[in-house]
């Protein structure tokens, strides 16, 4: 049971870090291989996994952690400005000022930030990367993001590591 407890924190921390990953198809793909493994202590342990892989995305987006070189914007003026790079500029122009205009209010309104947080973290909508940067951004205290993050990850995940038992219980 600890082998599989020490997997599940790998693949939940990698999934963190790798949105390519998908720690959902794990938990509930070992949760119905392997029914002696306690849902709580499996949901336990990819909630904490997935927030310490975030903490490094929200520590980035609040500045905390400085960035390799090569993913630093260039300055302006060190690249020639071409037809392509404005046609791109053009492009997500609206999705800048949409960010802008989201964190802006964020900023004013700390509860509204904290309830979107707090849904994103059981839900997934909206998308929980996007809300943990926006955290990040928004400067949002760091024993704030870890509780709120660690409790709803554990209520999303150990429903997923208790479903496979549920549904079987129907089937049977």
């Amino acid at each position: 049971m600890i082998g599989w407890l020490c997997v599940t924190f790998g693949v939940a921390f990698s999934s963190s870090l790798i949105p390519l990953i998908s720690v959902e198809l794990f938990v509930v793909g070992l949760a119905a291989r392997e029914p002696d493994v306690p849902w709580l202590a499996l949901g336990a342990v990819v909630a904490v996994a997935q927030i310490l892989g975030k903490t490094l995305f929200y520590l980035a987006a609040r500045g905390s952690i400085h960035l390799p070189a090569f993913m630093h914007r260039k300055h302006p003026s060190e690249k020639p400005v071409t037809p392509r790079r404005e046609r791109w500029r053009q492009r997500t122009k609206k999705l800048r000022d949409l960010v802008d205009l989201v964190r802006e209010r964020c900023e004013r309104h700390p509860g509204w930030m904290l309830g979107s947080y707090s849904l994103s973290s059981v839900v997934g909508v909206p998308p929980f990367m996007a809300m943990v940067v926006m955290a990040g951004l928004v400067r949002m205290r760091l024993l704030t993001f870890l509780g709120i993050g660690v409790v709803g990850r554990f209520v999303r995940f150990s429903a997923l590591a208790a479903s496979p038992a549920l549904f079987a219980g129907w089937f049977l």
